[in-house]
């Protein structure tokens, strides 16, 4: 390393670091760093001038680096604070207004300082070494304020629809309710018709623009509640058994494995409550929204997809109309090739093995009894030479 004073940057493995005066070392030294890298939460305004200290170092070291990522990101993706221009950042009135972190940052007597901070350089800081040895961590967030006061402009809001009737009768179902997402407020655009004057949708073009919405909209919502419901005294009720009601329409399907695939109830409507079994068994939304397997999965026109279909999903499918069967589809999902060469297929080897071996299993019988007739043959006519 190289001795400078204060208020001048060194230039070491890539990274703006730097070294303090001996006479400044014991200040720094003071305070011991944690066993193992902690990250103490700092949240500022956006705009300001961020300065983070490095609280601790080991005394025999001489200059520190400044180590960032962003938030999410994994250990791997932390970087050192580089300025590939070579500015020296010390005058916060030369900072540019830019958006990268590498033109708005400086280091003082061990404390990064980043200019004009925003909500992209919330991440985590990490004070440490060279040879990325870390000593004290941030977990940093910069919030954005309005320039203005909107909220008594506008009000969000979630208007749910009214419950459905239970997707099954003689065995428990749910019940699906819609929440979407509306604003209220007086400086709607006049142009659009709606209703009422004073609500809309948050997706809207009577909403202005400066209330920003489009960026913090509040997300529609799906509620799903088991119930279980009687079914009419004119129909017996169903049983979730190999006894199926008589006078089910019934479809046939076929469609190419590795394929999303996508089964809508025929008859259904978008205001109808519609469920869906495979055989015997349900398919219940709360047990395939979520989860890592998402492959198979009720969406939100409650049609039963598939993303994509494999050959395991072929079998027979009924849809629920109002509490009632309503269709019977029979599906068979075949092997795809397309492009794929026949010889690469996984299941090639066993196929071609399973016919070779009963190719010789047939040919082995058939030279059997041709052997078998031959020597029946010439026992015969020896015994009538005899």
């Amino acid at each position: 390393t190289h001795s400078l004073t204060e208020n001048h940057l060194l230039w070491q493995t890539g990274a703006w670091s730097y070294e303090a005066p001996e006479d400044k070392q014991d200040v720094f030294a003071r305070t011991a760093c944690p066993a193992f890298l902690t990250f103490t939460n700092a949240a500022y305004l956006s705009g300001v001038t961020v300065e983070l200290p490095c609280l601790c170092k080991p005394e025999q070291v001489q200059s520190v680096v400044w180590f960032f990522r962003k938030h999410l990101e994994r250990s791997e993706d932390t970087k050192a604070l580089t300025d590939h221009h070579g500015n020296h950042l010390l005058d916060p009135s030369q900072v540019p207004h830019s958006g990268d972190l590498r033109s708005r940052f400086s280091i003082r007597l061990f404390s990064l300082l980043i200019f004009r901070a925003g909500p992209d350089d919330a991440g985590i800081y990490i004070c440490g070494s060279a040879h990325k040895d870390f000593f004290y961590g941030y977990d940093l967030d910069i919030q954005e304020a309005p320039t203005a006061d909107l909220s008594a402009l506008y009000r969000l809001f979630t208007s749910f629809q009214p419950w459905s009737v239970c997707d099954r009768c003689g065995v428990p179902g749910e019940q699906v309710r819609a929440g979407l997402c509306y604003i209220r407020s007086r400086f709607l655009n006049v142009r659009y018709r709606r209703a009422n004057q004073t609500v809309v949708s948050c997706g809207s073009g009577a909403v202005p623009r400066a209330f920003g919405l489009k960026q913090s909209r509040v997300a529609a919502k799906l509620e799903v509640r088991s119930c279980r419901m009687t079914c009419p005294s004119q129909a017996p009720p169903s049983k979730l058994s190999a006894s199926l009601p008589t006078g089910l329409p019934l479809y046939y399907l076929t469609h190419p494995d590795g394929q999303v695939l996508t089964l809508g109830c025929p008859g259904a409507r978008p205001d109808m409550a519609v469920a869906w079994d495979r055989g015997n068994e349900p398919i219940y939304r709360s047990e395939h929204s979520s989860g890592a397997d998402l492959r198979l999965l009720i969406d939100t026109g409650h049609h039963l997809l598939f993303q994509p279909a494999q050959t395991q999903d072929s079998g027979v499918y009924y849809c629920w109309l109002h509490g009632r069967r309503a269709a019977e589809i029979h599906l068979l999902v075949y092997p795809h090739f397309g492009s794929q060469s026949l010889l690469s297929h996984p299941d090639f080897p066993a196929a071609v093995q399973t016919v070779l071996g009963s190719y010789a299993a047939m040919t082995t019988v058939f030279f059997l009894l041709m052997l078998g007739r031959a020597v029946l043959r010439h026992r015969r006519e020896q015994g009538h030479v005899d």
